[in-house]
């Protein structure tokens, strides 16, 4: 199967994804305003309960998504995986993902286990790299490091993704040496890897400008049409005697509201239409440049030393 075969079979995580992500956003949206209303009636501090109502609606999503998103995710690059691997997938992509999410990791608690070792092995070694630059250039030297640290979290995406991929694709193997394995493959194989990189950061933005821009066009129109809220939100900002003078303008809040509701909308359909698309090509190179690969010992050994949490994880092996 080539990567648009791959892609087309396992959209149907990437739907499911949206609707999810759209249902969560729309209980944010709601409970805000909610919030703002209520406390303005209550007692007129409507700024009080916009904050709150977002809060809470954040809070309840989040736990939720914890219980039931990680399936759309780990499902699908499952599904991916065996697709680049076997060359085919079941009739039944969406089933299959969750059986085979099931399988290998038995409990929610199992998958974060994994899924958290990979994120701290190597945020680990992006604030290294951080530290780094501090100590060599100063305050310039950690600005310079800051942003490499920066452009490594999105890779770190990636990689985490690649080795959950590898988890499922080492069947044979228990999910803590599967990671771990994953991991020092991207030592051993980096340059594999990072050809990726171009594509994953121009395509990245290609998405930001189009679908951010879009969205930021729409959500400004739609602001345009409620005035009386916004004037009302300004002058309770204005009130509060705290703010920047820039937060008292009514226009202001509705860029800004356009603004964060653009870049919201970019974050859901690139994470849930764009990326899977980038990550199959990603991860078929991860996985084809390290399937014939025997990591010995002495592998593992070289990663210690880099990467406390690595360590620590190898030692439980």
């Amino acid at each position: 199967m080539d990567n648009k075969e791959i892609y087309k079979k396992t959209l149907t995580f990437s739907l499911r994804r949206l609707g999810w992500d759209v249902m969560s956003l729309i209980v944010i949206i709601l409970l805000t305003t909610a919030g703002f209303f209520l406390a303005d009636k209550a007692g007129g501090n409507a700024l009080v309960g916009l904050v709150i109502g977002t809060i809470v609606g954040v809070v309840i999503v989040a736990i939720l998504s914890h219980f039931v998103s990680y399936i759309f995710k780990a499902g699908q690059i499952a599904m991916m995986t065996k697709g680049v691997t076997e060359g085919k997938l079941p009739n039944d992509v969406y089933d299959a993902g969750k059986k085979a999410v099931k399988e290998r990791f038995a409990t929610v608690s199992g998958y974060y286990l994994a899924t958290n070792a990979i994120k701290g092995i190597f945020n680990q070694l992006g604030r290294a790299i951080t530290s780094f630059g501090q100590a060599v250039g100063g305050d310039n030297g950690g600005a310079v490091g800051s942003t490499i640290s920066s452009v490594i979290q999105t890779i770190v995406g990636y990689l985490c993704d690649c080795c959950l991929g590898w988890v499922f694709y080492r069947k044979d193997k228990g999910s803590v040496k599967a990671t771990l394995e994953g991991a020092v493959l991207f030592f051993k194989h980096g340059k594999t890897f990072f050809k990726n990189m171009g594509r994953v950061f121009g395509i990245s933005l290609i998405s930001f400008a189009v679908i951010g821009g879009a969205f930021f066009g729409i959500f400004y129109l739609i602001a345009m049409g409620f005035p009386a809220i916004f004037a009302d939100l300004a002058r309770t900002i204005a009130e509060s005697g705290d703010a920047p003078e820039y937060l008292t303008e009514a226009n202001n809040l509705m860029l800004i509201t356009a603004g964060v509701g653009g870049v919201v909308m970019w974050s859901i359909l690139h994470s849930v239409f764009v990326r899977p698309f980038i990550l199959i090509g990603v991860l078929r190179n991860f996985i084809e440049s390290g399937k014939n690969e025997t990591i010995s010992e002495a592998d593992f050994d070289k990663l210690d030393s880099k990467s406390a949490k690595f360590k620590k994880l190898h030692a439980k092996m």
